[in-house]
């Protein structure tokens, strides 16, 4: 019988141990805060140096120790501060593939006391735009594509000092305001810059995609982040307490967890969210561990990987780990270097959990709970208590207080369903530059995270649902609001409502219910290219309906969802009631 949670807990703990714990006041909020969490990013970077020329980044077949990476970064900093003039608190944006120079632009800016701005790079050119004049940034570290998209857009940009591209993959001539990357950093100083930063200060701006339509920049402080480090390296010692092993053994680390220093983990996810950036990139610098990057997500290409770079951790979402498992690649390559199989940002179903133990027998799964407004992790559930609790995203971190309550606002009793609200030192400050929207979500310390959950008496946590009108496809935020929109920017569109299609291994995707005005003929193929000028590939629909009748109501004229989609998904696609819909 392993110990109970509170045990560990209580154990791990203790006074003068790693994970003690304290109390802080953060903006007029008593927070139960970890004693021995570091106190910034650039204290990080600066202690990534003890681990000198281990290899920390592996691209394609590019090489780069921690040493090598601890200069680029530096030289980078220096750049921004002497040649730039960047100030503490300037906003330096990255737009950009999971490339190596990510991680040196994300640590240099993060290290000269910058706001580091992460984009998504999959956003269109009016996208990246809005991200771009939204935050303020100064200076924009972009690769060709995004430069290609940014070009029609950055006359708009008058606040952007200049664009810093990787070089070999753009031309001579990159445009107005753009420097290469080699000399950026081949012409700085080396060592970092003076700058003095304190815990509370800020230091991401993370766009989550609003119930609104804009997305939303979370603003994060370097306590936020820092936080979710020590919370990944508890949650894998609890899970290891509880499984019976030692701290740091096999099947205790994962894509969530801090790792250690002989980890080697698969990059699989994007390094603009916040899982990929805080709990993977950080983490992995801090402790050592080796990070083997892809240019695109490709399972028979991860196989390769895990082979060839002896890799230890993989996951992502849980789309990634069905591709792997499912590959006809898989047997034909050497896995048995792989421990943990870990994944977080969409439901998971708990035929996953055995498949990976079915085909990684040495290897533990983990799932995880987070918002990008928690700076990732919350929750986690690995090992035996995944086994044993397939369906939950785990039990929160001691740091973080959870409570769950009904419409009225009152809090419910253990077992009850109603809304989740997180409180804990790894919560933003709010969102850049909306107080309204900040105002409504995040209240006297509580974050209001607008997911539907149970909490048991064990404290497993237990999504129910998602009260936010959204959809989760392969991980990815799509709001549904954002995509109609768009869709209603169609002149023929009378009506429109935005839905989740279920997906095996996307677990789901984006459908789209269309009444038309009288007479236009559009259809589906016309206004799937409509909505994909406008927005990022994953957030436009694949799955089209047309009804000759209004979209279903409830008396204050909202869409009834749930009722359209259980009498649509009986449907095919592109057909309305009883006709066809010329899609």
């Amino acid at each position: 019988m392993p110990p109970s949670i509170a045990e560990v807990t209580a154990t791990l703990t203790a006074p003068g141990s790693m994970f003690e714990m304290d109390t802080a006041d953060v903006r007029g909020v008593t927070l139960k805060v970890w004693k021995n969490c570091p106190p910034s990013l650039r204290s990080l970077l600066e202690l990534s140096q003890l681990h000198g020329d281990k290899v920390f980044i592996v691209y394609e077949d590019e090489h780069y120790t921690f040493a090598e990476h601890f200069a680029l970064a530096a030289r980078f900093a220096r750049y921004l501060v002497d040649d730039v003039g960047i100030v503490k608190g300037d906003r330096v944006a990255i737009a950009m593939r999971n490339f190596p120079e990510w991680s040196a632009a994300f640590w240099g800016a993060a290290a000269a006391g910058a706001v580091v701005v992460p984009l998504n790079a999959w956003w269109t050119g009016p996208e990246l735009e809005y991200g771009l004049i939204d935050s303020g940034a100064r200076v924009a570290v972009v690769d060709a594509e995004r430069l290609e998209r940014l070009g029609p857009h950055l006359v708009a940009l008058g606040d952007l000092a200049l664009v810093v591209v990787r070089p070999e993959s753009v031309g001579a001539d990159a445009g107005v305001g753009a420097v290469r990357w080699e000399d950026a950093v081949g012409s700085a100083g080396s060592g970092l810059p003076d700058v003095t930063i304190e815990p509370d200060d800020d230091a991401t701006i993370f766009y989550t995609s609003g119930t609104t339509g804009r997305p939303k920049g979370a603003l994060g402080t370097q306590r936020n982040i820092c936080t979710n480090l020590l919370t990944l390296a508890f949650t894998q010692a609890r899970a290891g307490a509880r499984s019976g092993w030692a701290s740091g053994s096999s099947g205790s680390s994962g894509s969530l967890s801090a790792g250690s220093s002989d980890n080697a983990m698969l990059l699989s996810v994007p390094l603009f969210h916040a899982t990929g950036c805080h709990s993977i990139l950080v983490a992995n610098t801090a402790v050592g561990g080796k990070l083997v990057m892809m240019h695109k997500w490709d399972p028979e290409r991860a196989l390769e990987l895990i082979e060839r770079e002896h890799i230890t951790t993989f996951g992502g979402v849980p789309a990634m780990v069905w591709q792997v498992l499912d590959s006809p690649d898989f047997d034909k390559r050497d896995t048995s270097s792989v421990r943990s199989v870990s994944y977080g940002g969409a439901p998971a179903p708990p035929e996953l959990v055995r498949r990976i133990t079915e085909h990684f027998p040495g290897a533990a799964p983990g799932n995880g709970y987070g918002l990008t407004e928690t700076s990732s992790m919350t929750t986690y559930n690995a090992a035996s208590d995944y086994v044993r609790h397939p369906d939950s995203v785990g039990v929160a971190a001691p740091v973080c207080e959870l409570k769950v309550i009904g419409d009225d606002g009152s809090t419910l009793a253990t077992g009850e369903v109603g809304e989740l609200l997180i409180k804990g030192p790894n919560v933003v400050k709010g969102y850049w530059g909306k107080p309204e929207a900040t105002a409504e979500s995040f209240v006297d310390g509580w974050l209001h995270t607008g997911d539907v959950a149970r909490i048991d008496d064990e404290g497993f946590v237990y999504i129910v649902d998602r009260a936010k009108d959204m959809v989760i496809r392969g991980g990815e935020n799509v709001y549904c609001a954002e995509v109609e929109g768009a869709i209603f920017e169609h002149p023929d569109v009378a009506d429109a409502a935005v839905i989740g299609v279920p997906h095996l291994v996307l677990g789901e995707e984006v459908g789209a219910v269309v009444q038309l005005r009288p007479g236009a003929s559009a259809g589906a193929a016309e206004l799937e290219a409509f909505v994909r000028e406008r927005l990022a590939g994953f957030k436009t629909p694949t799955h089209w309906w047309f009804v000759d009748t209004p979209l279903p109501r409830n008396p204050a004229g909202k869409v009834l969802k749930r009722e359209l989609r259980e009498s649509l998904l009986s449907q095919s696609p592109g057909q309305s009631a009883g006709q066809s819909a010329g899609g």
